[in-house]
């Protein structure tokens, strides 16, 4: 792929949303990518499900309690389609400020009351170029969201001439989703985070778990990985308070924003706590062809030789069947393109692998 663009700014959003209010938090997704804009960033990233917030009260509460405040959350979960009432005024600002987003979402399947944990990419163009669903959620998010599949693991190329790839919190510890990406093609990570930091049991370990878990992929991968996490803030603590009564297990602040060069050197933050801010920095494409001297996972490293890998991007549910027909006239071209860029990967990979079987047996 050749760069049209080779140093450009991208930003991680360390932003908290309107929690539990899927139109309030819209208008402002809306409002960060105009201040994008105004910054010149040409790609932001936001944290996981920002809208309509990371369901908290799912770590806090007895399941029984929280069976109202999981329909709620599903009433206030995004549907994700070409200029939907949910994507219309964000596809619009994305196209007026000449930004693309990574944006995480709780997926609501069309006609449907299942959810996903995602992280939708749009263009600059404004258009929905795909969606990637959280292969597995962690521990009890189990009760929210459904497992999503190989068909969404992919990378996006976006305006600027690079991919653009990404998972969701611990997901990033599935060495086999990384690796897809980087057979994809990847350039540039979206690392997608709750506030993981202000949960009971995790306030020492957190930020590092996050911090490791970047850098590593940052490395093996020979990418840019920009890092957003949300904040836990007064709405969210006082929607459980108020919904669901008393509760000393999830506080206010926490998150850890970054944007990391492949060598792993921090080119912004890392920031955390409850301030909000555009993590920011300059990226260089031409870096990677310097690193890629030294390592090149998606070339002399892979040894496909010794190391064989798959995967299984078989469509499972009806819109992902759909393709890009689900995003709307114009979307689907390059999420499609996509998928092609990563099927050739893997189809190389296993010729060659093929052809040293056969030598082999010779």
């Amino acid at each position: 792929m050749a760069f049209k663009q080779t140093k450009f700014k991208v930003a991680a959003a360390h932003a908290a949303p309107i929690f539990m209010d899927k139109a309030a938090t819209i208008a402002k997704v809306v409002r960060l990518i105009e201040q994008a804009a105004a910054e010149d960033i040409k790609l932001l990233v936001f944290p996981e499900t920002f809208i309509p917030g990371y369901p908290y009260f799912i770590e806090c509460y007895p399941p029984l309690t929280q069976v109202s405040a999981l329909a709620t959350y599903a009433t206030q979960s995004v549907t994700v389609s070409h200029n939907s009432p949910d994507m219309a005024a964000i596809q619009s600002a994305c196209r007026a400020g000449n930004v693309a987003i990574s944006l995480g979402v709780s997926e609501r399947m069309t006609n449907s009351h299942t959810l996903f944990n995602s992280q939708v990419t749009i263009d600059s163009t404004g258009l929905i170029l795909g969606v990637h669903r959280k292969l597995q959620p962690t521990y009890v998010e189990r009760m929210v969201w459904a497992q999503g599949n190989g068909s969404t693991l992919c990378n996006f190329p976006l305006s600027l001439g690079y991919n653009l790839g990404g998972l969701a919190c611990w997901e990033n510890t599935m060495n086999g989703a990384r690796q897809a990406l980087i057979a994809g093609g990847q350039h540039i990570h979206a690392g997608a985070w709750p506030a993981l930091s202000t949960m009971a049991g995790f306030e020492g370990v957190a930020d590092a778990q996050i911090e490791a878990l970047m850098k590593a992929h940052a490395l093996t991968g020979q990418v840019f990985v920009i890092t957003a996490s949300n904040y836990v803030d007064e709405t969210c603590l006082s929607w459980m308070r108020e919904s669901l009564g008393e509760q000393g297990l999830v506080k206010a602040g926490g998150g850890w924003s970054s944007v990391l060069h492949p060598f792993c050197q921090f080119l912004a933050g890392p920031h955390t706590g409850g301030e909000e801010r555009l993590v920011a920095a300059e990226v260089d494409m031409e870096q990677l062809g310097l690193v890629k001297v030294w390592i090149d996972a998606n070339g002399h490293y892979q040894r496909p030789e010794v190391l064989k890998f798959s995967v299984d991007t078989r469509p499972v549910w009806a819109d992902e069947k759909l393709g890009e027909e689900s995003f709307g006239k114009g979307g689907g071209d390059s999420t499609v393109a996509s998928r092609h860029v990563r099927a050739e990967s893997f189809d190389s990979e296993r010729q060659l692998s093929a052809k040293t079987e056969k030598h082999e047996e010779r």
